[in-house]
C-alpha cells in the first residue's frame, strides 16, 4: 500500500525503509539486498538509498515509499491518493512515472484520488464514486463520451461540463432545446429517446470543447449558434479559454450544487443566485478568436458534444 503522507521511518535510511518490511518477514540478508536494489534501479533512486528521509524532496519521498511496496512483490497495489501533498508540477512527473511503472510491473493497481485528471489519465478502468455509492465503471473515454448520470457527466472533465436547464419542443421533423430566450435546433445525432421528452424540462450538458466561437467556426446556421457576453478570456497559447455569460437557467439539482462544492463555488453550493441572471458557461476556443471582455459573440454549438439527462432522475438520455 502507497499513502498519501509517504509513512516512512524518519531514523531509518531509504535503505531501510524499504527493506523495513522484508525484514519483518525475515528474508534473507542477499534476498532484501538483491530486492532493495532492483526497486531503487527501477525507480531511480539508487544515490539516495543512505540518505534519511528528511533529506529528500517530496517526489523522492513518494518514491521510496512505492520502493517499499513494490519489493515486497504483492498480488495488488493500492495507492490511497499517493500524490496529494506533491505540486501541480510534480503531480504531472509523477503521474507518467506511476503509470510507466505500473506497465512494466504488471500488476493489478487500485488507485484512489479526488483529482479526476488523474484517473481520467492513469486508469484503463474507472470507478467514480459518489457518497460511497458507485455510479459507474468504464474505461475514461466512456465515461468522458458516455456518463451514466448527471454526477459523473459533471465531474469528468476539465473544464467542467456546462450544465444548463433546458425544455424539448418540436420542429418540423427535428427536435430542438429551449435555452431560456435561446433556442437550439438538434440533428438526428442526439438519441432516439429524447423524442420521448417533448414538452419535458431535461438538463443540457455542454462541454466546454463543444463551443466555437462562430467568426472561426463556420459550421452550423444560427439555429446551431448561442448568443453569449464575454465575462472573462484566458488566453492559453495553444487555445482560449472564454468565460460566459448566456441567458439560460444554470442546472439545480443536489447533483450539481454537490459538484459546485467541490470546486469551491459556495454560491452555486447554495443555490444563491436568480435563473434570470443568466447562466456561466465556459468555451474552449481557436486561438485565433478576437473575442474579449465584453464581447457579445456567437457560440457554434457541437450537436454531437452536447449531453441530456432527465431533469427529475438525473440520468443520462440515451438511445
Amino acid at each position: 500500500m502507497v499513502f498519501q503522507s509517504y509513512a516512512l521511518y524518519p531514523h531509518l535510511s531509504v535503505y531501510e525503509n524499504i527493506a523495513f518490511g522484508l525484514r519483518v518477514r525475515k528474508l534473507s540478508k542477499q534476498e532484501i539486498d538483491q530486492r532493495v536494489h532492483q526497486a531503487a534501479a527501477t525507480l531511480g533512486i539508487e544515490s539516495l538509498l543512505q540518505r534519511k528521509p528528511r533529506a529528500l524532496s517530496g517526489g523522492q519521498r513518494q518514491r521510496v515509499a512505492m520502493g517499499r511496496a513494490i519489493v515486497r512483490k504483492p498480488a495488488a497495489y493500492l495507492m490511497d491518493e499517493p500524490l496529494s501533498n506533491l505540486d501541480a508540477k510534480l503531480r504531472v512527473q509523477m503521474r507518467a512515472e506511476i503509470s510507466r511503472l505500473q506497465r512494466e510491473l504488471g500488476v493489478t493497481t487500485i488507485y484512489v484520488t479526488h483529482d479526476q485528471v488523474e484517473a481520467m489519465t492513469m486508469g484503463d478502468r474507472v470507478a467514480v464514486m459518489r457518497k460511497g455509492e458507485l455510479q459507474q465503471v468504464a474505461t475514461p473515454q466512456d465515461l468522458y463520451d458516455r456518463p451514466v448520470n448527471l454526477f459523473v457527466g459533471g465531474f469528468i472533465g476539465s473544464p467542467a461540463m456546462n450544465l444548463l436547464d433546458g425544455a424539448i419542443e418540436r420542429d418540423g421533423d427535428r427536435l430542438a432545446v429551449e435555452l431560456g430566450s435561446q433556442r437550439l435546433v438538434l440533428d438526428s445525432s442526439v438519441p432516439r429517446a429524447l423524442a420521448g421528452y417533448v414538452g419535458r424540462r431535461v438538463i443540457v450538458g455542454i462541454r466546454p470543447e463543444g463551443l466555437e466561437d462562430a467568426t472561426v467556426e463556420h459550421d452550423g446556421g444560427e439555429e446551431q449558434q448561442l448568443t453569449a457576453r464575454v465575462e472573462l478570456r484566458e488566453a492559453l497559447g495553444s487555445e482560449i479559454v472564454l468565460h460566459l455569460r448566456v441567458d439560460a437557467a444554470p442546472a439545480r439539482t443536489d447533483e450539481t450544487r454537490e459538484l459546485a462544492r467541490d470546486i469551491g463555488d459556495e454560491r452555486a453550493a447554495l443555490g444563491v443566485g436568480a435563473d434570470d441572471a443568466g447562466a456561466t458557461v465556459v468555451a474552449r476556443v481557436d486561438r485565433r478568436s478576437e473575442a474579449k471582455e465584453g464581447d457579445e459573440v456567437r457560440l457554434v454549438v457541437d450537436s454531437d458534444a452536447l449531453h441530456f439527462f432527465d431533469a427529475e432522475t438525473s440520468l443520462g438520455i440515451a438511445d
